[in-house]
């Protein structure tokens, strides 16, 4: 029985954990960059400090606020944060495998890079006899770093996830003996389902990476008309980018109704990621006035990741030793492509370009076919195992006689 959503009564919005990213509203004014930002203003959670809560709003513009001053935009969101928050507290000691990953395993960080963090927890076993369904994540308030839960964790090495596999190899740090079998195991994850987790994966975010150039692409041209005639109405506009972008449509009227339906696609998107102020035309007519951040799906990250993990599949697949480190061949390349001094367009030909290699490499593969289940239940089956000896046996530590009380079932009125 997992917890529902039901009542959030008990909810206390000016106290529940604001994890970074959280859309806060703010409950008092505040003077930001000289002008008086007044009280349900709408911005996102960039930083906590103690009470102190970095909100970064719609416009781009930076405000700090006391914790108190700030609640969650929506109630849905107040209560997953207090759940999450509650798990952390209460299962981060039964984290059994710890990595640093990111760009530092990788080998391109820069001197300001975050030290992101990824492993694997037990639960006690208490925690698994009950109705309640248990936590599977454990993520921290600021969210650099992410715990599986150790089945979670090897369901997702199984097929050849991404980031469990990188994590597993990005010389972990064993915390308790309960991971070593684990780390033991590792190399019975490594199949062809590489190709299709990693290569088909950055493949797909290839084609979402060149459908989204053409729509910022629009976007560009739409919101420079906006700067130069804020007045345009959103028809007249539908009309220019029809021509502009060329649609294809049937007829006429088809092609404008599509520009329209993009145009509206475009609001309702930047809404939701908090860059606008409502859903609506006369929103985007208002941000067209200020710099608008570029879409998060073309920021140099994502460009130099798709390539990372492109080259990563094929090293793999192609039978060297496991490693999550940039090869010495591709991180140049990786580097001038976060610095942001590689055009958009020649990353994506970069990609293109790597598709024949990574194909010879599933063609010519060692790897088995498919990761070893066989194994990979046998050290699940002997984690939970012992988790079990530790809580009967009430041994010393969070499985023992320091376990956490697993969650009580009950119903949210």
């Amino acid at each position: 029985m997992a917890y529902r959503l039901g009542g959030l009564a008990d909810l206390d919005s000016t106290a529940v954990p604001l994890p970074t990213g959280t859309e806060v509203t703010t409950r008092v004014d505040r003077v930001v960059d000289g002008e008086v930002r007044p009280q349900g203003a709408t911005g996102r959670v960039s930083r906590i400090d103690g009470e102190r809560v970095d909100v970064t709003f719609i416009d781009g513009r930076h405000a700090t606020y006391l914790r108190a001053e700030v609640t969650p935009r929506k109630l849905g969101v107040a209560r997953y944060a207090q759940r999450r928050a509650a798990a952390w507290d209460e299962l981060r000691p039964c984290v059994v495998l710890d990595a640093v990953v990111g760009s530092r395993a990788w080998g391109v960080a820069g001197d300001d890079a975050d030290e992101d963090h990824r492993g694997v927890f037990v639960l006690p076993f208490s925690w698994t006899t009950g109705l309640v369904d248990p936590p599977q994540d454990l993520v921290s308030l600021d969210g650099s770093q992410t715990y599986w839960e150790i089945g979670k964790t090897i369901r997702q090495a199984l097929r050849a996830d991404p980031n469990t596999l990188e994590m597993l190899f990005a010389a972990p740090t064993v915390v308790d003996p309960l991971a070593e079998p684990l780390v033991a195991i590792r190399g019975a994850f490594l199949s062809h389902e590489i190709y299709g987790s990693f290569g088909r994966y950055a493949l797909s975010q290839l084609d979402r990476l060149e459908h989204n150039q053409r729509l910022a692409d629009h976007r560009a041209i739409v919101l420079g008309w906006l700067r130069e005639n804020p007045a345009l109405g959103i028809d007249a506009a539908a009309e220019r980018l029809a021509d502009s972008a060329r649609v294809e449509a049937p007829s006429r009227a088809d092609a404008v109704a599509r520009a329209r339906d993009y145009l509206k696609q475009l609001y309702r998107s930047m809404y939701d990621q908090g860059l606008i102020a409502a859903n609506d035309w006369v929103s985007l007519r208002v941000a067209a006035k200020t710099e608008l951040p570029l879409p998060r799906d073309l920021r140099p990250k994502n460009a130099y990741n798709l390539i990372r993990l492109l080259d990563l599949a094929i090293r793999w697949l192609g039978g060297e030793a496991p490693d999550v480190r940039a090869s010495d061949a591709i991180r140049p390349t990786l580097l001038a492509i976060k610095a942001g001094e590689v055009p958009m367009d020649d990353v994506m030909t970069l990609a293109r370009e790597l598709t024949p290699r990574l194909e010879t490499a599933r063609q010519t593969s060692k790897l088995p076919r498919r990761a070893d289940v066989a194994q990979a239940d046998r050290v699940l089956r002997e984690a939970r195992a012992e988790a079990a000896r530790r809580s009967l046996g009430r041994a010393p530590g969070p499985w023992g006689d320091a376990a956490p009380a697993p969650q009580e079932a009950r119903y949210d009125e």
